[in-house]
């Protein structure tokens, strides 16, 4: 699904969604290949999407009313750029505070020493 260079695929799976909607709320409107070199970018390549993980995500979460999407004519090819809707900058919002309320608390989970009975 992903290529991934430094993490393991199974941490990324649950977090796609979240990309996804970060960076369009960043960025108003952007086209496949955008998002892809942007996660690598960002990622330091340490994050590669590939076709088959980020456009069933972008048709599933436009199906959910999250993305609105626009095909525009460059030269001779069309270029399909996503965009959130209003539901979607709210649900960006949302996503991103319960990711990082997740990450706190695996950063508190997994640095403390358990207790010895």
């Amino acid at each position: 699904m992903y290529y991934c260079l430094m993490y393991r695929n199974e941490w990324l799976k649950g977090s796609l969604k979240t990309i996804i909607l970060k960076l369009l709320s960043d960025n108003s409107r952007m086209y496949g290949y955008e998002i892809t070199r942007m996660v690598e970018d960002l990622s330091e390549n340490n994050i590669q999407l590939t076709e088959g993980a980020l456009y069933p995500a972008l048709h599933k979460l436009e199906s959910q009313g999250l993305l609105r999407s626009e095909k525009v004519n460059i030269g001779k090819r069309v270029r399909k750029y996503y965009s959130l809707t209003t539901k979607g900058q709210a649900e960006a919002s949302k996503n991103l505070e319960e990711y990082f309320g997740f990450v706190r608390t695996m950063i508190v989970l997994l640095s403390n020493k358990p207790a010895t009975t």
